[in-house]
């Protein structure tokens, strides 16, 4: 009853507000804020405030809201566990199976990791200009581009 008589007032103010504004001749501004006014009354005419108003005041609706958090909780963590894990059961399974065969990639991998046997002893410094750009197209050629 409180809420639909401080909808009631604060349409009928804005109201006020925008026929002020419209005698100042600024008519697009008075319609705007006529519109704005029209909402509070009009969510009390559709009952959207007397739900709001039982659900705010209803012990039921709160705890519902509880056990809602906890289970979006109770979500989130097993998420985390499972990420620190490295994923679900399964996949554990499968990169365990994949263990024992060494010619095999990680599940998870898109193409083998190069060992330490794979780099360069030393690195000379380049000595021209072409040089320079010998390592950016070994960069791209690795990238496929």
């Amino acid at each position: 009853m409180i809420a639909e008589t401080v909808c009631s007032a604060v349409s009928a103010a804005g109201l006020g507000i925008a026929i002020v504004t419209a005698y100042r001749k600024r008519y697009l501004a008075a319609v705007r804020i006529a519109a704005y006014s029209l909402v509070p009354i009009g969510l009390v005419m559709t009952g959207v405030v007397e739900w709001l108003a039982d659900t705010a005041f209803s012990l039921t609706a709160w705890a519902g809201f509880g056990v809602l958090g906890l289970a979006w909780v109770l979500f989130m963590t097993t998420r985390a566990v499972e990420r620190r894990r490295g994923g679900t059961r399964k996949e554990r399974r499968a990169a365990a199976r994949a263990a024992d065969r060494p010619d095999t990639v990680a599940p998870a991998a898109s193409a083998p990791t190069l060992g330490q046997g794979s780099r360069p002893a030393s690195r000379q410094a380049p000595a021209s200009r072409d040089d320079d750009f010998s390592d950016i197209e070994a960069i791209l050629k690795k990238h496929g581009i």
